[in-house]
């Protein structure tokens, strides 16, 4: 009797268990690792976005003989010595969200976040009209992420000419920081038309600081994560650039299986952008667990 193939072992590697993005990227990595008939274990830093607790956990993985190892890496650089080992070890390193600089993994799942950034500042600017003072509240000074969304939304700005940037503020992508931000910009600015914020969970802590200072202002993000959706429909976020962990991680564990089963993947994979607005939002609005599959055929390129 042909004996069952073995179940590959994945270690799946996020940031933080405080940005929602992440959440939906755990529940989509076990959801398609379970379509497949794979395991997967989680490695998340108590400490969010710590660098070298992640570090540590990339060894504990190898000392539990993961197969493969599909990481969203916390710095660009500061991790390399460890990947390589990977690869001199023979274990294939898929990369999503983010991707490290001089090591390749075998695939990368991302999205263009300077283009995420660009079209959703479109978005609130054609919103606002010719003249508008807004403000952004950026990322993590270490995600990969912060500075292309950040150029994204300057390279909006530079086309309109009766717009301007007046302040910005760092929220390290987390709820509180975004609130603490928006604190920081109220009261630094008496006229704030509206505001850029590079991702919901921010956003979200910005609204927070709006309604608590009876201020208001138009909010645009990027991330469509459930409770973003959730803030479009009550009409608090405008809109948010569908920046889809779960969609990024989903892809990432199909291509790790794939590269076990000695399959060709490409190098990488890029979602295409997509703005989630109250005219749209539907498809949009429901949890993580019940978000459908990406199909991998869908995002191939002809």
């Amino acid at each position: 009797m042909r004996s069952a193939p073995r179940a590959y072992r994945l270690a799946v590697f996020t940031k933080n268990r405080t940005n929602p993005a992440y959440i939906g990227a755990r529940l989509g990595a076990d959801r398609l690792a379970q379509r497949l008939g794979c395991a997967v274990t989680h490695y998340v830093p108590e400490q969010p976005d710590a660098v070298e607790e992640q570090r540590a956990l990339l060894e504990r993985a190898v000392d539990e003989r993961a197969d493969a190892i599909v990481l969203a890496p916390t710095h660009a650089t500061a991790l390399n010595d460890v990947l390589s080992g990977l690869k001199a070890r023979g274990i294939p390193l898929l990369c999503f969200v983010s991707r490290p600089q001089t090591v390749d993994p075998t695939c990368f799942v991302g999205s263009n976040d300077r283009e995420l950034a660009h079209r959703i500042a479109d978005y609130l600017f054609d919103h606002l009209g010719a003249a508008a003072n807004v403000v952004s509240i950026e990322g993590h000074v270490n995600a990969m992420t912060t500075a292309p969304r950040a150029a994204g939304f300057r390279d909006a700005v530079a086309v309109r000419a009766g717009v301007q940037i007046v302040g910005s503020r760092g929220g390290n992508f987390q709820f509180e920081g975004g609130r603490s931000a928006m604190i920081d910009l109220l009261q630094a600015h008496d006229q704030i038309d509206g505001v850029l914020a590079a991702n919901d969970v921010m956003a979200l802590g910005a609204i927070e600081a709006l309604r608590l200072s009876r201020r208001s202002s138009s909010i645009v993000a990027i991330n469509a994560t459930p409770a973003g959706i959730k803030a479009v429909k009550r009409g608090e976020l405008l809109a948010s650039a569908a920046f889809d962990a779960m969609t990024l991680a989903c892809l990432a564990v199909e291509a790790a299986v794939r590269v076990l089963r000695g399959e060709p993947v490409p190098a990488a994979l890029t979602l295409p952008v997509q703005i989630v607005d109250r005219s749209n939002c539907e498809a949009w609005d429901r949890p993580y667990e019940a978000r459908s599959l990406p199909e991998w055929h869908q995002y191939l390129q002809p």
